[in-house]
């Protein structure tokens, strides 16, 4: 009997998950905890903490039946938080190094008052 090992979700680059989230082919979910989140996060994203999601809450309205990039500050987070979306059934993948990766890539990062943002 021959068996595949399931990986789990993909992973995308930066880049690659800025493009697919800002031609709206998917939907970027910020699951670091709040304090993180209003030091700066990327422009569009939907917040939801990873605490929360293990928790069992809710996925947002805007993410219902989309396929979803998951990030956080360094990747770690934002990986499980694809494995637990995966298995409630959401097309998921996640940022590869995260919040972090993306600044470095030169990416738009926001602050809570419209201004640039800094990663926490």
């Amino acid at each position: 009997m021959f068996s595949l090992l399931r990986r789990g979700p993909g992973r995308l680059i930066p880049q690659l998950a800025h493009q697919q989230t800002s031609d709206g082919s998917a939907v970027l979910l910020d699951v670091r905890e709040t304090p993180e989140w209003n030091a700066g996060h990327a422009p569009g994203a939907l917040h939801l903490p990873l605490s929360r999601l293990a928790a069992g809450a809710s996925l947002p309205a805007a993410v219902q039946g989309r396929p979803v990039v998951t990030i956080c500050r360094s990747g770690h987070r934002s990986q499980q938080a694809a494995k637990l979306l995966a298995g409630r059934g959401v097309q998921a993948t996640d940022v590869t190094g995260g919040m972090t990766a993306w600044a470095r890539a030169g990416l738009p990062v926001t602050g809570p008052d419209g201004n640039e943002g800094v990663i926490a």
